[in-house]
């Protein structure tokens, strides 16, 4: 936790005493970081391989357990206050900062029968989109919620957690990237995720090895509920079960790109509606791409990373069809500035933000490229953009 964060921490703390008159030791912390994904875009509601880093900026919620079962949250980032009981939590509601409390104790109510609530301040780290800030602040409710019921559930259960509240609850129909990197992040290493068999490692790059990783906020945020998101998922499901139609392949569930294999889709994917044939070839473009980049990543090789990276960004817009036009100049400008080894969208690529990685003695001539490219290009964005330089951290827990 660096100075900024810890000063973020204990105005949270301050203002939680001074609100419901409590003592400093009996104010808990949650620290759950945002994160970004260098290869493996789209895929991981296909059951591919994703990678990823937890990135050293926060979501923060300070908060003391309720006993009598009441939640009661408020916002340094949003407006009003949310407040149920866990015996009558109720539905979603469209545009409400509550759904996340509300999906946290929704979920850990069904699968725990959890009676005690919290009283609690949050606060997130950066005022913008693509960092997955929605799942960081997903499983800083679900630890706390857990931590004051005296649960103690491992990762992989609590990726499960997270990924009903935003399925069943929020109503995205999202995969395990985004919860997977929060809870199983290390400092330093990149993480690597099989989304199919959930098998995660940790793989280092050699001793020595620096970069630096930018976010570029494009000034326009985003909500996937109401965007293509859902769609892009359907259309891929659709050309999993046509692909498996054509060769007479059964899945052992719902359909996935996952369960068709390489050769199938070589075969048959020029039968596939436009669409559908190109929601695939992001998919199986995106698979040979991660097992190349963890390749490189372990022996160090930022180039070729980033050439990769550049790739996947290429393919979300042609193939996956996102990227808002304020992304795409994202993606051709920060791929066009000396120093900079590669970068493509961040999220789901419908508004937010791109992700870079760079070399750091390029920092100066980047920040001064980039600020005088890209407001230039996009003026309605001129007081809203941002370009931030994060680093690597361990996954979300207890302060």
């Amino acid at each position: 936790m660096d100075e900024r964060e810890g000063r973020r921490m204990e105005e949270l703390v301050a203002r939680l005493m001074a609100e419901g008159g409590y003592r400093r030791g009996e104010v808990r912390v949650v620290r759950s970081p945002l994160r970004v994904c260098p290869l493996g875009a789209h895929i991981d509601h296909q059951l591919g391989k994703v990678t990823g880093f937890a990135l050293d900026k926060a979501v923060l919620l300070a908060y003391v357990p309720d006993p009598c079962g009441r939640v009661r949250l408020r916002s340094r980032d949003f407006e009003g206050a949310v407040e149920f009981g866990l015996a009558d939590i109720g539905p979603a509601r469209p545009g409400d900062w509550g759904n996340y409390p509300r999906g946290a104790a929704s979920v850990l109510r069904a699968a725990h029968g959890i009676g005690v609530g919290l009283d609690g301040v949050v606060s997130g780290p950066l005022p913008i989109g693509g960092l997955s800030s929605s799942a960081a602040v997903n499983v800083a409710y679900l630890l706390a919620l857990e931590a004051a019921n005296d649960l103690v559930v491992d990762g992989p259960a609590n990726i499960a957690l997270a990924q009903r509240i935003e399925n069943e609850y929020i109503g995205l129909s999202n995969g395990i990237l985004d919860q997977s990197m929060i809870l199983l992040s290390r400092s330093g290493a990149l993480t690597c995720l099989d989304c199919q068999d959930r098998a995660v490692r940790h793989v280092l790059g050699p001793p020595g090895m620096k970069f630096d990783v930018i976010i570029a906020y494009s000034g326009v945020s985003r909500a996937l509920v109401g965007t293509d998101y859902n769609r892009r998922v359907s259309e891929c499901g659709e050309a999993a079960r046509e692909l498996l139609a054509r060769a007479a392949l059964a899945a052992p569930g719902d359909p996935r790109l996952r369960y068709v294999p390489p050769e199938v889709f070589t075969a048959h994917g020029g039968e596939l509606a436009p669409a559908l044939r190109r929601r695939a070839a992001h998919f199986f473009g995106e698979m040979a791409r991660v097992e190349t980049g963890i390749a490189a990543w372990g022996r160090g090789d930022l180039a070729t990373i980033g050439a990769l990276m550049a790739e996947s960004g290429r393919s979300s817009i042609d193939n996956y069809e996102c990227g808002s036009p304020h992304l795409v100049t994202l993606h051709t400008l920060l791929n066009s500035l000396p120093g900079v080894y590669g970068a493509r969208f961040s999220g789901a690529g419908f508004g937010g933000s791109a992700l870079a990685l760079a070399h750091p003695d390029a920092r100066e001539r980047i920040v001064a490229a980039f600020s005088r490219a890209y407001p230039q290009a996009h003026p309605d964005v001129r007081d809203t953009y941002s370009l931030h330089f994060v680093g690597t951290c361990d996954a979300a827990g207890m302060v």
